[in-house]
């Protein structure tokens, strides 16, 4: 496992306007993938950003060599964890998870 955060993922009522937000603040690139989101191009890792999220937040992916073992790695520890998702072209896998007390995070398997 690399274990370092590879991912992030904006969570947003109103998408448009974080967009705006972050590429002001950061001078981050935005690429617009409809109207409901897209995503950034930070210094070190690309940062997602998806709307209509209930609850804004910002999600972290931790990178991982192999997805569906880290996954098993997760629930063997007292955690919750997701299927993986299927490889997403350019971005790879990712699985949602939690830790034992509900804490949100990602864990993400570069692309091949």
């Amino acid at each position: 496992m690399i274990h370092t955060p590879s991912f992030i993922e904006l969570g947003s009522r109103e998408p448009a306007r974080t967009a705006a937000f972050f590429t002001q603040l950061f001078d981050w690139p935005y690429q617009p993938m409809g109207p409901e989101g897209g995503w950034f191009q930070t210094p070190t890792l690309k940062a997602g950003l998806h709307g209509s999220d209930p609850l804004p937040q910002i999600y972290v992916y931790f990178a991982v060599d192999d997805l569906v073992a880290a996954v098993a790695r997760v629930r063997a520890a007292g955690g919750e964890a997701e299927e993986p998702g299927p490889e997403e072209p350019t971005f790879g896998r990712f699985a949602n998870c939690k830790d034992p007390t509900g804490i949100a995070f990602g864990l993400h398997q570069r692309p091949a």
